[in-house]
């Protein structure tokens, strides 16, 4: 029994870290451009002083500070982009991940992701993969945190993300 527990506390212990070690293989690859912020940066960000009057900015920094990761890896390297969408589809089925929502659109095939938190709208991760269409980049985005999916449009106005206006969507989506 003792070492059935060790085993369960091991293979959780491990998963957590998966994600944040699944895609670190493409920072640092030539013809791959990575964003990565940690919670440091976040913790950063959210103590700029801002106008108070602005709604948005508010909005902007009272998410941020729900932010733990986000990492971005874009490419339109062929060779790299077929090792993304392996690594994404194992990372899908192994990280208990829920379909958000799904876009083809000339080629362009967007899948959304998350792993929910207490509510339907609270989350965990929001994990989006961009299979690039003919010279458009394959785009890989990991957003770990616990956060509400309706308050992603901000970020993605704010932050310029890319496949921000698919993230648009997922949230009108899913309310």
């Amino acid at each position: 029994m003792k070492n059935f527990i060790i085993t369960v506390i091991l293979a959780l212990f491990t998963h957590a870290f998966y994600a944040q070690n699944a895609f670190d293989k493409f920072d640092g690859q030539d013809d791959v451009t990575s964003v990565i912020v940690n919670k440091k940066m976040f913790d950063i960000m959210s103590k700029v002083k801002v106008d108070a009057s602005d709604k948005e900015t508010q909005q902007y920094m009272n998410l941020i500070k729900k932010l733990d990761n986000l990492k971005v890896f874009t490419t339109k390297n062929p060779k790299i982009e077929a090792d993304m969408k392996l690594s994404a589809d194992k990372y899908i089925k192994t990280a208990s991940l829920e379909e958000l929502m799904r876009i083809n659109d000339s080629g362009k095939n967007v899948k959304i992701y998350v792993k929910s938190g207490a509510t339907d709208t609270k989350i965990k991760e929001l994990f989006m993969f961009i299979d690039g269409a003919k010279n458009e980049d394959t785009v890989l985005l990991s957003l770990t945190g616990n956060f509400d999916l309706n308050e992603i449009s901000v970020l993605t106005d704010k932050m310029q993300l890319p496949g921000g206006a698919d993230l648009k969507k997922a949230s009108k989506t899913k309310k």
